[in-house]
């Protein structure tokens, strides 16, 4: 391995990890308050801090600690939730978080529509295939996210939706997408939940070709070379660093969030 390659790992060792996951899993909700307090004391134990969604459509979780405390929490985690997590993995010099914060809700990502998450099973594409995919000048390429968000960065040739809540995108498709005329819809969100529960409602809409990012946007800088990249801006995330940059450090701009000036 060369000197930089080592600088960038040692530095990675000294830096706090930053993980991503969900999962709709069916939970019973009977189990959801015990799981809570379960959760909340392991995430005590290991100086973890972040926030966890519980429902009983599944799981949702940004949750940040040392390397060894992150591997030891999702050890624990896959084990009493009897599932194997896939995580989005960035590092940062600070803890983001300034919490534990485990919460049970209606639902994990809130679309307030009745969805049957199976019909999104063959929607998924990787980086390379996305490329190709929202670069064909027929393909809608949606971004599923908020104005704030999509004002930091976003896709080539993406349509902002300019919503300020993931509830108001139904509305917005309703207005604007037409099953007839919109054959190929492209979406993404910044690590697959949102498009994990719209991808299927619009096939429920009647929209036939309908694909969804894997992984999302983080799983992209995380996996495309910066020459290949079709990303544009940074990406918006919810903690402290406000935004990361295409190589995953934290990034520049403000929090538009905010409605600062």
């Amino acid at each position: 391995m060369n000197e930089n390659g080592k600088v960038f790992i040692e530095s990675q060792m000294s830096e706090f990890q930053i993980i991503t996951f969900f999962e709709f899993k069916p939970l019973d909700a009977a189990r959801l308050p015990n799981l809570r307090d379960r959760l909340k004391a392991s995430m005590r134990e290991t100086s973890i801090k972040g926030t966890i969604i519980l429902a009983e459509e599944g799981l949702n979780a940004t949750v940040c600690g040392t390397r060894d405390a992150i591997a030891e929490f999702v050890s624990f985690f896959e084990t009493i939730l009897e599932t194997k997590l896939e995580c989005k993995s960035s590092f940062f010099e600070q803890m983001p978080f300034r919490r534990i914060d485990v919460k049970i809700k209606p639902e994990i990502v809130t679309l307030k529509r009745p969805v049957d998450i199976s019909l999104g099973a063959s929607t998924h594409v990787d980086a390379a295939e996305w490329n190709r995919i929202i670069s064909d000048p027929e393909t809608v390429v949606l971004d599923t996210r908020n104005q704030y968000e999509f004002m930091t960065g976003t896709f080539h040739r993406a349509v902002n939706p300019d919503t300020e809540k993931f509830s108001e995108l139904p509305e917005f498709v309703s207005e604007h997408l037409d099953p007839a005329k919109h054959k190929k819809i492209a979406m993404f969100c910044t690590g697959g939940i949102r498009c994990e529960k719209f991808a299927p409602y619009m096939k429920q809409l009647g929209f036939e070709e309908v694909f969804q990012l894997k992984g999302g946007i983080l799983k992209y800088l995380e996996e495309v070379p910066g020459e290949e990249s079709l990303w544009q801006g940074e990406c918006f995330v919810f903690d402290d660093r406000t935004t990361v940059d295409s190589s995953l450090r934290k990034g520049k701009l403000k929090d538009f969030s905010q409605n600062t000036d």
